[in-house]
Order: C-alpha cells, then sequence, then structure tokens
C-alpha cells in the first residue's frame, strides 16, 4: 500500500525529499516486497516440508489450487508481473503510458485481492481493529489513485493552459512556453519540475515529467523539451494554441539554502533545463554570490542557452565552461568530458564547506560529479541532483 504514496505524484513527499529520493525508495521497496510476496507461500510450509516432504508438496500444491487461498494467488501473480514489466518496460518495448496503465491496474489488483486474502484467511485480522486497520490502509492508497486520476483530471479542465509558443532551441530541443488561461502565474521555486499532458490527451495518464527552464519571477512558464520518446519525438509539432494540463510543481532541485555561500550548477544535454531556470532566477534577483556553471554536450548542434548565459555573465559572478564531447572544427570551448581537474578549477576560489552544487543530465553524468565533488572536499547534504530515468542503474 506504501508504494501508491511513493510514486512521487505528490508535492508532499516529493516535494520535500526529491523525486530522485522517491522514486528510488519505491523502486528499492518493490524488491524487498518481491522477496517478501515470493516467500510468503513457502514459509508456511517450511514445517510440513520438515517433517513429511510428501506432505509439504502437498500442502503447497492446495495453497495455490484450492478456493481458500485464491486472491492471494491473484495478488501473488500481480506483484511479480508488476516488478518483472518494470524491469522488463524497455526490453519490450511497451509503450510508457500502456505501461503506466497497465502498473496501475496490477497495483488495484494486488493490493484489493491481498486485503481480501487477509480478511478471509488471516487469524490476527477477525479481530475489529486490524480490519480497521486493513480497510483503512487500503482505502488510503486506492484514493491516492482518485487524486491522481480523477481530481487532477477534472483540474486540468478548470485550471487549463495554452501553448504560447514552441521553438527550436537546438538539434532534437525545444523550447515550449505556455500560459494560464486565467493570466495568473504557478507559484514555485527554481529548478522544479511539473507533469504535462496536452490536448488531446490532457489526461493524468498521458503527462510526463519535465523540468521548468523559467524563472517563477515569470509570467509564462517555460519547458525545454528533447525529442527522446513516444510523446516527445514529436513535440517540435505541437502547434501554438494547444491547451494543456499541467500538474506541479515537484521536486526538491532547488537553490534555496539560505547558508550556501557559492554554487555550482552542473547541466549535461538537456539536464540544461533546471539548470537555465535556476540561473534566470539568479539574474532577475540579482544574485551577488558567486556562481560557477559547466554545460556538457555530446555536439555543439545539443548546446541550448550559450549566448544567454554568457550575457547573465556580464550582470553576475559568474563563470562559465562549455564542454563539447565531440567538437566541429569551429568550436573554440572545453572538449572532452567534465572531470575531477575540471570541477577543481570551477571551485577555485569558493568555499567548499559551504557551497551548493546542483547537477542535472544523464545518470552517470549526475552520479560521477557527485562523486568527484564530495572527494573534492563538498558537504554532502550540499551536493544535489534529481533525475527521471532510472535504467542507467
Amino acid at each position: 500500500a506504501l508504494q501508491f504514496f511513493s510514486s512521487g505524484r505528490f508535492r508532499g513527499l516529493s516535494g520535500r525529499i526529491g523525486i530522485d529520493r522517491s522514486i528510488a525508495f519505491h523502486r528499492f521497496a518493490a524488491r524487498i516486497l518481491l522477496l517478501f510476496v515470493l516467500l510468503h507461500p513457502l514459509l508456511y510450509t517450511v514445517p510440513t516440508f520438515l517433517a513429511d516432504p510428501g506432505r509439504g508438496w502437498d500442502r503447497l500444491t492446495m495453497m495455490f489450487l484450492g478456493e481458500r487461498a485464491r486472491t492471494g494467488v491473484i495478488a501473488w501473480v500481480a506483484v511479480i508481473l508488476i516488478v518483472v514489466l518494470a524491469v522488463l518496460r524497455d526490453r519490450v518495448r511497451m509503450p510508457y503510458e500502456a505501461w503506466r496503465g497497465l502498473h496501475a491496474v496490477l497495483g488495484i489488483v494486488a493490493l484489493v485481492a491481498a486485503t481480501e486474502h487477509a480478511l478471509a484467511v488471516g487469524t490476527y485480522a477477525q479481530e475489529w481493529l486490524m480490519q480497521v486497520y486493513w480497510y483503512g490502509l487500503a482505502g488510503a492508497a486506492l484514493a491516492t489513485l482518485v487524486i491522481v486520476y480523477v481530481w487532477r483530471t477534472l483540474s486540468f479542465r478548470r485550471d487549463p493552459w495554452r501553448l504560447a509558443r514552441n521553438e527550436r532551441k537546438a538539434r532534437g530541443l525545444w523550447e515550449l512556453t505556455f500560459r494560464r488561461v486565467a493570466d495568473t502565474p504557478l507559484p514555485y521555486r527554481a529548478g522544479q519540475f511539473v507533469w504535462l499532458s496536452t490536448a488531446p490527451r490532457r489526461f493524468p495518464l498521458f503527462d510526463h515529467p519535465f523540468s521548468i527552464a523559467s524563472s517563477p519571477r515569470e509570467r509564462d512558464l517555460r519547458l525545454i523539451i528533447k525529442e527522446a520518446g513516444d510523446y516527445t519525438d514529436r513535440i517540435g509539432e505541437l502547434p501554438e494554441g494547444t491547451l494543456a494540463g499541467i500538474d506541479g510543481p515537484h521536486g526538491a532541485f532547488t537553490a534555496d539554502d539560505p547558508e550556501a555561500k557559492a554554487f555550482l550548477l552542473l547541466a549535461g544535454g538537456v539536464g540544461i533545463a533546471p539548470i537555465l531556470g535556476i540561473l534566470r532566477d539568479f539574474d532577475a534577483a540579482g544574485e551577488t554570490r558567486p556562481i560557477r556553471v559547466i554545460v556538457a554536450v555530446g555536439s555543439q548542434e545539443r548546446l541550448v542557452g550559450k549566448r544567454e548565459i554568457e550575457a547573465m555573465a556580464e550582470r553576475l559572478d559568474l563563470r562559465v565552461w562549455f564542454v563539447v564531447e565531440e567538437p566541429g572544427p569551429d568550436w573554440q570551448g572545453e572538449t572532452g568530458h567534465v572531470d575531477r581537474a575540471m570541477l577543481e578549477r570551477a571551485l577555485e576560489g569558493l568555499p567548499r564547506d559551504a557551497t551548493v552544487s546542483l547537477a542535472c543530465g544523464p545518470t552517470i553524468f549526475m552520479t560521477k560529479t557527485a562523486d568527484t565533488l564530495l572527494d573534492l572536499g563538498l558537504d554532502a547534504g550540499r551536493v544535489h541532483y534529481e533525475r527521471f530515468d532510472y535504467d542507467e542503474g
């Protein structure tokens, strides 16, 4: 039941600890849950197997084939399918929306069947207090789906957004500007993200998480989106005027630490989105603390925001390094990968015990830079990254 709450869809949780921790817990708990679910029927038969293996096998067979434990078997199979499909989703090339729908349906089946199984078969579950506990827990878990899929669908209709501009920023990268139909700004913190769905499928089942690339001081909401999947492959074709549903803000990837004396911002590829949002907010606020920025991309054609960030450097205490892995003949900046030496250069003159680092990009980029920064003396509580893709480990 706790898995329904740790899905990253609730601001009260992911807004405080970040979606990275929330989803990491969700995935870790799923593996522990699977282990216990697999062992659950087997452990009941261990004493019988030890006394008489033949009777133990008969008892185990009756557990799976007998009518009394049928709902338990249904829940058992549903939990296994949930984890297996989550692990193999990319390998079987299942569409994201289809997987999400099936994930939710199997979750409902597992929860309802397990609750009925516990109440029908469990000895202690016959106590009235335990029945209240089971029904309350199952009801609360199912209520999360009502909030996500019913309440938020209604809110999309009551509070729509409209695509005001769709601009190509680099090869395969687009900046989409959304304006609330009610013409009121969305309160959020720079670096947070929203779940976006667009007409004709303005429904939470079809929404996707994208980092906000604008400052909270702006009226409009800007997102930088990369062509990289079922939904985003045609994001550049989305016409202006398209209605959208926006759920947010979510996440804790922000530069709100009042005790920070300096900032190191690291962007890899489309990870420039929240970094640019934080920089735009620093620029609008007239930030006076030192800011160091490293932007890394595979090729020059993927570089977003270079001129804008260089212009900010004229107004802020900001130094920036643009790093291209495969440079063209006209490239004059850094080349290769972000390594220890480059991070040391970026940290020169900064108080390492009071510098906040924020990294966004491919998983390997974030984890390697985070490990290096910890080795270089940054406080672990001030080294942050937030990801949406967990396939890389």
